[in-house]
């Protein structure tokens, strides 16, 4: 017995995936708001087969083909080329996209799919080949697995995605040119004698190849970028359970803002205006207004020595 089917049911999946991957235009396209041109990033069109999506797909196939010449150990020249030549296409695919008023949602949603897709390809046939060491593999693909769990539990405080941040954006392009240096094994570099372990290359006596080097810096850059996103994910967690809007773009700004690390006296400050919004709002407890006033006291005790001082000058 054929099961029957909500026919409003495809479109609801779709509207769903286009809010999690711009929810600005696509509220927009769903209630007729939107006054863009069609086929720009504000409001992509429906189409597939445009040439930046083509494009998008044949950085899959360059990716396979790289993978298979470089395990095979078959050759690294060729492999380097097809590599790097699907890293480029990065950047080519929404430009043109961009410039032909091509954008879509396809590219939108397939664009950052391949971007982990060219990084973790490059981290498992270097890792496979003895070229990277296993940590920085782990490292890698553990963090985004991290960041990929913690946006699907953030979507059951909000819908719309967090910015990437610039940070992240320098540790994916060090990673990338990276990994190419180390795929042409040059230039080399010489050790730095600090360490003797084959786990951290270039701190050895031995000679290193650029590479290392650059993916030590987008290790680095990765841990920074993870930090800060996972303090904007606790933030917005906080504010929606706090009543307040998780939606916009502003939301963004206020999780960005409260993310930088403050001076001792900016969190106070902060701390102070929280729990006084607390009690005029009536949800602080005894202990906030207890500390309140403590402080209010002291501060007032202060305030006068200070004028008692100048008195007496």
């Amino acid at each position: 017995m054929d099961t029957p089917t909500d026919p409003q049911a495809k479109p609801k999946r779709t509207h769903i995936i286009k809010q999690r991957v711009d929810p600005d235009a696509a509220h927009a396209q769903a209630h007729g708001k939107t006054d863009a041109p069609l086929g720009t990033p504000d409001n992509p069109s429906n189409a597939i087969f445009t040439i930046p999506n083509v494009i998008t797909f044949c950085r899959f196939v360059l990716v396979v083909l790289f993978l298979v010449f470089y395990i095979n150990d078959r050759n690294r020249v060729l492999a380097l080329t097809l590599y790097s030549i699907a890293a480029v296409t990065d950047f080519l695919d929404g430009s043109i996209a961009r410039a032909t008023q091509s954008v879509s949602w396809l590219g939108k949603i397939m664009d950052p799919v391949m971007d982990r897709v060219l990084l973790f390809t490059g981290v498992l046939g270097l890792m496979i080949n003895g070229d990277l060491p296993i940590w920085v593999a782990v490292f890698v693909i553990g963090r985004d697995v991290y960041l990929a769990l913690g946006a699907l539990r953030l979507q059951k405080y909000r819908h719309r995605p967090i910015d990437v941040i610039y940070v992240g954006k320098v540790a994916t392009a060090l990673l990338m040119s990276g990994f190419c240096f180390l795929l042409v094994g040059w230039p080399m570099l010489p050790g730095l004698g600090l360490v003797d372990t084959d786990w951290l290359p270039g701190l050895g006596a031995s000679a290193a190849s650029l590479g290392i080097w650059l993916v030590y810096a987008g290790v680095v850059c990765s841990t920074i970028a993870a930090v800060i996103y996972t303090r904007e994910g606790f933030f917005l967690k906080h504010e929606r359970v706090a009543g307040r809007d998780v939606e916009t773009v502003e939301s963004n700004k206020r999780a960005r803002a409260a993310a930088r690390p403050k001076k001792g006296s900016d969190a106070r400050a902060e701390s102070m205006a929280a729990a006084e919004s607390a009690v005029i709002a009536g949800t602080a407890d005894a202990k906030v207004v207890t500390k309140m006033a403590a402080r209010s006291a002291a501060k007032a005790k202060a305030a006068a020595a200070s004028a008692d001082a100048e008195a007496d000058a």
